[in-house]
Order: C-alpha cells, then sequence, then structure tokens
C-alpha cells in the first residue's frame, strides 16, 4: 500500500474527503429557528388534493372536509383583531371566546395524518410568516432555546400553528405545552395537531398523578378530535431493514458520494451532547448523505432522545444513512423499548430503516 492510501485503499488526495457532523457546530438565530417552521421537504408538496382516503374508512374522507373547511375559516384578519407581531414584540391581546381554537388528528401510523396537517398549512389562507409547523420536539426546543416568554410574543402574532408528533412523555413538558398552548389560544393562534393517541388519553398508563392528569384535561379542551382510521402501513409488506454494510464499503461509499459526511458513530453521540436539539437541523444543511462507521447500542435514555430528533430531521430531510456495526433495531435496550419513551424509539428505528433502505445504493455505485 503506498503512503498516501488509507487503510481503506482510499486515496484522500484522489477524491475529496467527506464532511463530518461532528466538525459542525452550528449558531443558528432565532429567527431562522421561526422562519424554518414549515413543513418538512417530504410534504412540501403535499394538499387536500393529493390525499386519496380509502373508501373502506369513512373517517377519512370526513377528516378531509372537516379540515378543508377549518383551514378556509382562517383567512382574513387574525382571530381576536390583533395585528402581525414582530420578533420578539410586545403587547397584549384581548381573549378569544371559549372553545375549542383546534384541531386533533387521532389515528395509527402511516394513515395520512401529517399529509393532512401539511395540507392545513398549505390551504390556509395566510402568508407562511403567518404560519408555523413543527414536531412537538421542535416545539418544545423553540421554547429552550428562546425562553418561554419569548416564544409567546413570537407565536402569538401568527394565524395556525400545526404540532406534528404530539407526545407527552414527561409532565414538565406536559406542563409547559399546555400552559404555552392556552396563551397562544387566548391570543387568537389557531392550532391543529396530530398524534396516536386522544387527548384525553395522552400520557395514560404512564404518570399517575393528579397533576399530570389535570393538566391533559385542560390540555384537551383545546382540541375537537377528529379519528382518522386505517391501516398501518408499516403492516404492508414493506421489505427488510438491509443488513449494516463493513466499515470499508462505508468509508468507501461516503468518499464517493458528493455531498456525504463520515463519522464514527460513539463519537456522534458524543457531539450531539454538545449541540442544543433546535439546531439538529442546522447540523444536517447540505448533507447529502449520513455515513456512520461503528453503530451500537446507545448508552442510556438521555442520548437516545437526543438520537431520536436526530432520526425525524434526517427522515424531514429525506437525508439516507448508510452505516456499519450493529442493525438499527438494536439501537435501543428492552428497557427502553419497553418504557414511557417507546413510541418515540420506534418511530426513530422505523425512520431510520427507511433511510438505511434509501441508502443502499450508494455502495459500489458508479463513479460520473
Amino acid at each position: 500500500m503506498s503512503s498516501s492510501t488509507t487503510a481503506s485503499g482510499i486515496d484522500p488526495i484522489a477524491e475529496a474527503a467527506p464532511l463530518s457532523l461532528c466538525a459542525r457546530e452550528p449558531r443558528v438565530p432565532a429567527d431562522r429557528l421561526v422562519a424554518e417552521m414549515v413543513p418538512p421537504p417530504r410534504f412540501d408538496s403535499v394538499r387536500f388534493a393529493t390525499y386519496i382516503p380509502d373508501p373502506n374508512q369513512p373517517s377519512q374522507t370526513e377528516a378531509v372536509g372537516v379540515l378543508e373547511a377549518f383551514a378556509a375559516g382562517l383567512g382574513g384578519a387574525h382571530a381576536v383583531g390583533a395585528p402581525r407581531r414582530k420578533l420578539f414584540g410586545f403587547g397584549r391581546a384581548p381573549k378569544t371566546p371559549a372553545g375549542p381554537r383546534g384541531v386533533y388528528l387521532d389515528g395509527g401510523y402511516g394513515v395520512g395524518k401529517t399529509h393532512l396537517l401539511a395540507s392545513v398549512w398549505h390551504a390556509t389562507p395566510a402568508e407562511p410568516a403567518l404560519k408555523a409547523f413543527g414536531t412537538f420536539v421542535e416545539l418544545t426546543n423553540l421554547v429552550g432555546a428562546l425562553g418561554f416568554q419569548k416564544t409567546v410574543q413570537t407565536l402569538s402574532g401568527h394565524r395556525l400553528l400545526c404540532i406534528d408528533e404530539f407526545e407527552l412523555d414527561d409532565p414538565g413538558d406536559t406542563v409547559l405545552v399546555s400552559t404555552l398552548l392556552g396563551k397562544l389560544v387566548d391570543a387568537g393562534v389557531a392550532l391543529a395537531a396530530t398524534s396516536n393517541t386522544l387527548p384525553g388519553k395522552l400520557g395514560e398508563g404512564r404518570f399517575a398523578s393528579a397533576d399530570f392528569l389535570r393538566e391533559i384535561q385542560g390540555l384537551s379542551a383545546h382540541f375537537r378530535p377528529l379519528r382518522i382510521d386505517g391501516e398501518d402501513y408499516r403492516h404492508r409488506g414493506l421489505p427488510e431493514a438491509p443488513s449494516p454494510f463493513s466499515e470499508e464499503q462505508v468509508t468507501k461509499a461516503a468518499y464517493a458520494t458528493e455531498g456525504a459526511s463520515l463519522d464514527d458513530f460513539p463519537h456522534l453521540l458524543e457531539h450531539l451532547a454538545r449541540v442544543h436539539p433546535s439546531r439538529y437541523g442546522a447540523l444536517t444543511d447540505g448533507i447529502g448523505a449520513v455515513c456512520l462507521t461503528d453503530v451500537q447500542p446507545v448508552p442510556d435514555q438521555s442520548t437516545a432522545l437526543r438520537l431520536v430528533v436526530l432520526a425525524d430531521r434526517l427522515y424531514d430531510r429525506e437525508v439516507p444513512v448508510l452505516a456499519s456495526g450493529e442493525p438499527f433495531d438494536q439501537l435501543f435496550s428492552e428497557e427502553m423499548l419497553n418504557g414511557g419513551y417507546r413510541k418515540k424509539y420506534f418511530r426513530a428505528i422505523s425512520r431510520l430503516t427507511a433511510l438505511a433502505r434509501d441508502a443502499k445504493g450508494l455502495v459500489d455505485k458508479p463513479k460520473d
């Protein structure tokens, strides 16, 4: 082997070195965090017209009609007649009438809830700056990055807030989001959300404290529930997740793929602890593929939850993930998969598996 050739048989002079997520520490201004609260690329082009209801599931057709009317009704002036606030602007909005100020899409995986939620955002007759779309985790991360009061001030002038993947795995998050949404409803902001559990049932079986249940009930009052029945697409004959590749295959693919990153998985997990989760989207800016070596089970729950957020951002951006080491269904321990955050972990496994299938073509692909 020549002195210029690596152990993997790669000549670093002949091929451009890949990027590294571990070398990135993005600093994201507050206005970008809010401006990027739009449907992710995967749902940028969806509309009500592109949602095809299952004729055997009348609840799907009913939901489309209700949501189309809901979005159309958000045109015109702000719900309380309040002018649009500037970022971090101050001012007190008058109270809105009592009653639900939102719709809540309840249903299993793969019935098109996110498609419909994004369609609500697209169909609402307001400029994008007056509409916000993000996951529950992104919303809590926004509060962590901006602070509670600034988040309220920033979002209060919006016409609509869409929240995908509503999750109440933690009593603290329950209180935080319940209080935030209550203030936004008072300011005239309409709400639309998705989850896999009815609002009154969120958190059931995980925390039994009276305070937690009281917060759940207060939160559910903000929404009109819409049940969407249908078959779980994850049980429709999807191919099995591909086996991990060798470290040499992953490394070669990283060097041969324009815009690819290459990182050692344990080092990446350590790096995620130094980057606020609200910046994980910026961490992946310009990345065409993520290549990981030495994938192994995550060591603790805090690390696991950070990985869930990264998996969501990669999935939203349709970034393929090529890996060596353990398969993705071995990332989380049995204790984690049976605990209160199990829905997050199963979602992460499903999404990383889908991105791993997308990455199979990167191995031994012909060069241009």
